[in-house]
This record gives structure tokens, sequence and C-alpha cells, in this order.
């Protein structure tokens, strides 16, 4: 077993971050906060920010935050069903 690190991106940001790049998700990715590991699914909404249910990830409004812990939408990362 090796311990391989993530590599960045040319940008600052690893393999599985958003970084706030449309082209890397679909309308049902599922995101996680890489600080407090709370889930984004769009089937679900989100009921602290008011969100209905179907709202796409890249549809959230750009002052939407982690509801669990304010972490920047920029900084969530790709959920691998």
């Amino acid at each position: 077993m090796t311990d391989q690190k993530p590599e960045p991106d040319g940008k600052g940001f690893y393999a599985g971050s958003y970084g706030g790049n449309d082209e890397k998700i679909g309308p049902k990715t599922r995101l996680e906060c890489k600080i407090c590991w709370e889930i984004y699914d769009p089937a679900l909404g989100d009921d602290y920010w008011q969100i209905p249910a179907g709202t796409a990830f890249f549809d959230l409004p750009d002052h939407w935050t982690c509801p669990n812990c304010d972490g920047k939408k920029d900084e969530f990362m790709v959920v691998k069903d």
C-alpha cells in the first residue's frame, strides 16, 4: 500500500474538488463539504437555505454556503456513487 496524495489540478484544487467548475458536475451530482462532510443532494434541496428539491448544485445562489459549517460552495467535493 502506498500513501499517494492527490495532485493539484494547476488551480490549487485537488482531484474530486468542484472548485466552482460547473463542467465537472451534472444536474443530479451530489457534493460533500470538505470541512464537515455535509452532503448536498439535489434531490433533497436544502431546508436551511430554503432551496427546493430538484435544484442542481450549480444552480445554487452565489451566496450559498454549507448549512452546517458555512463552508464555501467552491470547496465542495464531488461524491462518486
